[in-house]
């Protein structure tokens, strides 16, 4: 039943759409292709999302790219109806009131319909072009963000640790090794102290790292990789034979890790020392609201850690940070996260604007936020997920530099 409502609905936006290609052009081999891509992008959506089984289903790159075409031809489509509606409601209006009052005005003029049509065309190019860059440019626009966070209880001796986070890989999504390893050279070229991972390696597979685990393993910093889960990662968006089946895949995941030389934290902690001082790397694995799986366990990953240590939490979900960790009376100074990708679509002019759909799911969405002087930072991810491409949210490698501050700023 929902396919047919949503067919139905593709068809009549369909329509009003090639009313508007009628009402500009006499060329009817316009409408024909027109139509005639439209038609074969729906039955390639319906195709890959219903008709498939999953365990037979073609590459996850594959998959985006007819989502992307989907999104790309109907976004503007949205666009060009709303002008159009518009239009057929002012036509109605004045027709009623014709007929309420018996007047023979005048009220519907082709040319007008001609210039309506071609002013929402017009403007549904400004989506249509956005999303082919984001798909052709912007998905591999990776942008280097860098922050510096000032800490009273930071340990002197860590006064301008550097680390750098990424996020969300997805490796099953990427189809370009050249631009990935340019990435990845960008975050050696940091040079941090550290590097942390913050979850969804895969979009279902750990076989999806084979041709990517020597790329993303010559990932180094001098005090190492650390890494955690993301829901993702669990393959929990996979119709599995069986359960032994979806278990191997877990432990092959977690394999890849290792391989690529990462500390992969399954509710776990680390220490960081130069000399007598110390940081404790917390990492947990993947919790999050709506839905999602919560299989982190914050006690757990604390275990014999020390009240007073200064403490970087790794959780995937930044949903995590305002339901337990913002509040916890352990001080949790600094929170990594992810997961959100920015929804890979937004308008940032930093100073000026911030704005994405992200931002009506998730409090913390895309950057820094803190809370009585506690952090958080959600990274916008590497990768992409669904939609082959990113417009306005780029794919991000945060680098983050640790401060202490000064005792003349405290008093």
């Amino acid at each position: 039943m929902g396919w047919v409502i949503f067919i139905l609905i593709y068809v009549i936006v369909d329509i009003y759409v090639i009313q508007a290609f009628k009402a500009i052009s006499k060329f009817r081999w316009v409408l024909w292709l027109y139509g005639g891509i439209s038609l074969l992008i729906l039955g390639l959506l319906i195709y890959q999302l219903n008709f498939i089984n999953s365990r037979r289903i073609v590459s996850s790159s594959t998959r985006n790219y007819v989502f992307g075409a989907f999104i790309v031809s109907f976004i503007p489509k949205l666009v060009v109806i709303i002008f159009l509606i518009g239009e057929d409601l002012m036509r109605f209006f004045k027709a009623l009131y014709r007929k309420i009052y018996n007047t023979n005005s005048i009220f519907y003029l082709p040319s007008r319909r001609k210039f309506v049509s071609t002013l929402a065309l017009s403007i549904a190019a400004i989506p249509f072009s956005s999303f082919l860059y984001g798909i052709f440019k912007g998905r591999y626009n990776f942008k280097v963000l860098r922050y510096t966070l000032e800490f009273d209880d930071l340990p002197e001796v860590f006064d301008g640790y550097r680390l750098t986070q990424i996020s969300d890989i997805h490796s099953g999504s990427f189809d370009n090794k050249e631009k990935v390893k340019y990435a990845v050279n960008l975050i050696n070229q940091e040079a941090s102290d550290v590097v942390f991972f913050t979850g969804d390696l895969v979009n279902n597979h750990a076989s999806e790292m084979r041709e990517w685990t020597s790329v993303f393993g010559k990932i180094k910093a001098k005090d190492g990789v650390f890494s955690i889960l993301g829901n993702h990662d669990y393959g929990d968006y996979y119709s599995w034979n069986n359960s032994e089946e979806k278990a191997n895949n877990f432990e092959a995941l977690k394999q890849v890790h290792r391989d690529m030389g990462w500390d992969l934290l399954l509710n776990e902690n680390r220490y960081i020392s130069k000399g007598e001082d110390k940081i404790a790397i917390i990492g947990l694995e993947n919790w999050g609201e709506g839905g999602f799986k919560k299989a982190g366990d914050l006690d757990k990953a604390c275990h014999d850690v020390e009240p007073e240590s200064f403490k970087i939490v790794l959780t995937h979900d930044p949903s995590h940070w305002n339901a337990q960790i913002k509040n916890d009376a352990r001080n949790f100074q600094l929170t990594l996260s992810g997961h959100t990708h920015g929804m890979q679509f937004g308008i940032e002019i930093p100073g000026l604007i911030k704005w994405s759909p992200a931002q009506y799911r998730y409090k913390h969405w895309a950057g820094i936020y803190h809370a009585a002087n506690r952090f958080i930072n959600v990274n916008r991810g590497f990768g992409y997920l669904a939609f082959p491409g990113r417009v306005g949210i780029w794919p991000e490698i945060t680098v983050i530099e640790l401060k202490k501050r000064s005792n003349i700023q405290n008093t």
